[in-house]
Parts: C-alpha cells; structure tokens; sequence
C-alpha cells in the first residue's frame, strides 16, 4: 500500500510538473502576442502588458472538449495530436484533419472542402463566405451556418479508448474463468474483488432478489466511470480528456439510468407514483411531485458527478496559476503541495464518485423493482 501511494505522489507530482510547464507555455505565449503587437500599437500594448495574468481561459480549456490534444507549446510552436473533423454539410459528408486548423497572424485559418469553406471559432465550426470573416448580428451572435458536427473529439477519442481498455481487461479476465481457472491470476485477480464489492455492497442490499438482471449495468456504470476519472487526472496525451467533466456524458449515463429504472417499475412503483398513499384531496399536490421526482432523481445524479469531477480540474490548474498570478516562483512553494494534495485525494474521488453513482442508481432501481408487502 505504501509502494502504491508513492507511486501515485511521483506521477502526480510529474503531472503537477507538467501542468506549471504548460501553463508557462502559454503564459509566455500570450506575452509574445503582447510583445508582437506593441511594433504596431505601443499605446494599447503598453496597457495589456500591464495586466494581471487571467488562467480563466487556460482552465477552461482543460475542462473543455476540444478537436484535438494539446500536448505543449503555444501558437506557431505547439505541438498536438490532431483528430478528425467530420462535418455534416448541404453538400454532404465532409472529413479533414483538425490540424488544417491553425490560426495564422490574422485569424482564423480557413479550410476548404467541396466549395464550402470552414472555420473552428472556439471549437465550433462555422461556414465561412469567401473572406473567411464570422458574421454577427446587432446582439453579437453569430450568424454564420454551424453544420452538424459528428467529429472524433478528445472526449470521444477518450470514451472509445476506455471502452477498448474496459473490453481488454474483463475479456482477458473471463478467458481465465472460461479455461477452469479455479484461482484469480493476473487481471482477474485485480477485477474480481471489485465486481464482487458491486454485487455484495451495491447491488444485493438495495436491489434484492432481483439483483442479477442488472449487475451487467451496473458494473458497466461503475467501471466506466472510474476508468475515466483516473484517466482525466493525466494531464499528458491521450489521457488529458476530462469525460467525466462534461455534461452530456453524465447526462447520458443519468438518462439510461432514469430508462432502466422506469421501464422496470412494477405496479406498486407506478401505484405509488399515480395514486399516492395519502388523503385524496392532497393528490393535486403529491402526484405532480412525485412525478417530478422521476425526472429530479437523475438529475440530481448527472449534476453530481460533472460538478465533482469538474471541480477537481478547476482547483488543481487554479493553485498552479497562482505562481503566475502572483508572479513570484516562491509561490511555487505553496502552490505545488497543495495541489499535489488535492490531486491525491483526487485518486480517492474517482473511485468515490463511482460508487456514488452506482449505488445511487442501484437504490433508484430497487425502489422500482421491490415488492409490496401490504
């Protein structure tokens, strides 16, 4: 256990490294952009320069979705790992790679296909007219067309590979089982406690007899969401995804669970919903509470687990900007620990946050499925 912990301080320390370095990157390139305009424009350059360091657009990068990794460096000297675009258009399908994008002293580069022309503002992608300008009404919106966007994202990429790595670990685990191994080797002996803690803990006490039919859910919830929370504490490609920080990833997870949970209710579970047990002339009141109680329940799972997560993300990358708010490196000194230790407690929140949403979503499933004993 002491082994284990030292491991995860080193590579979290290596990681909180990596994380002064890129913010660094792009410190020093936001004030290269300064030292370049002020040939052109010394008055205004003179006042941006002597603004205070912003890590808001840094950090939510990092939290955000992107159309490729950023692995370091800033501006004409990044380095990345592009993904494809896949875009769909009046013209049909259109495929590129991200790295056609890349901005230019002047803007936004434009990428030509099949006579349409396409800019990534802020991650999302806009038709262009020939000038390659974004249009916006008297509000400031853009007006430009945004084309249906299908793209192989960095948080796509991420849930494909912990799919891959999630069908890997329990394949190779169930051929063991399959060959008449009677004791865990290797990966099974990793996966088996933990499929166990789900079917002892979670799923028998609060589901009941019926637990079997969904243990296959439920340790699909489980161990997607843990494979992906670690997998977002790595800042370095491919694992620097924050899956479990987007909103319409937990979004999902709570609607498949709000579906399980209703298309398995029994009589008494509607019973209870759509003649509740209480004096009639408090039915106006009690059913439209319960059921919106149907909708609050997921809800409240899907905002739990994207505010966790998400949280997380922001506090580490916020001590390590105060280095460069502060302009002093002695701040380093303060910073670095402190991060490094909300990073640690981060490893215990991954897995908490898993357990949290399966033994959530197992309650919500027994409260559905369990029988009336009137």
């Amino acid at each position: 256990m002491l082994k284990l912990f030292k491991f995860s301080a080193l590579a979290t320390f290596s990681a909180l490294t990596f994380s002064v370095s890129s913010l660094s990157a792009q410190h020093e390139g936001h004030h290269s952009d300064a030292q370049h305009a002020t040939e052109e424009h010394h008055e205004e350059t003179t006042t941006a320069a002597e603004k205070d360091y912003d890590p808001t657009p840094v950090i939510m990068h990092h939290i955000s979705d992107s159309h490729g990794f950023h692995i370091y460096g800033e501006g004409e000297h990044s380095v990345s790992f592009p993904l494809p675009v896949i875009l769909w258009t009046e013209e049909g399908l259109v495929t590129f790679s991200s790295s056609e994008f890349h901005h230019d002293t002047h803007g936004h580069h434009v990428v030509e296909r099949k006579g349409l022309r396409f800019v990534n503002h802020h991650e999302k992608i806009y038709q262009v007219e020939a000038d390659g300008h974004l249009h916006h009404d008297e509000e400031g919106n853009i007006t430009n067309v945004l084309p249906a966007d299908i793209s192989i994202t960095k948080n796509v990429f991420s849930l494909l590979l912990s799919a891959f790595i999630l069908c890997v670990i329990f394949l190779s685990a169930a051929r063991k089982y399959k060959n008449g191994t009677s004791v865990p080797k290797g990966l099974a002996s990793f996966v088996e406690p933990l499929i166990v803690f789900v079917r002892d803990d979670i799923a028998k006490p609060n589901i009941g007899p019926k637990f079997e039919k969904f243990m296959p859910y439920l340790l699909t919830v489980f161990f997607l969401i843990w494979i992906n929370n670690l997998m977002g504490l790595i800042p370095f490609f491919p694992f620097s995804a924050n899956l479990s920080g987007n909103i319409a990833f937990t979004m999902v997870l709570s609607v498949v669970t709000l579906l399980v949970t209703n298309f398995n209710g029994n009589k008494g579970y509607w019973s209870h919903i759509l003649l509740p047990p209480v004096p009639k002339a408090l039915w106006p009141i009690m059913i439209p509470v319960e059921i919106i109680g149907i909708f609050t329940k997921p809800f409240a799972l899907m905002i739990r687990l994207f505010a966790n997560i998400t949280a997380g993300h922001i506090i580490v990358l916020s001590l390590i900007s105060l280095v460069f708010i502060f302009k002093n490196v002695a701040m380093a000194g303060v910073a670095v620990p402190f991060a490094l230790f909300i990073s640690v407690l981060e490893l215990l929140v991954a897995a908490l946050q898993a357990y949290i949403f399966t033994l959530l979503t197992s309650l919500f499933i027994g409260q559905a499925v369990v029988e009336d004993h009137h």
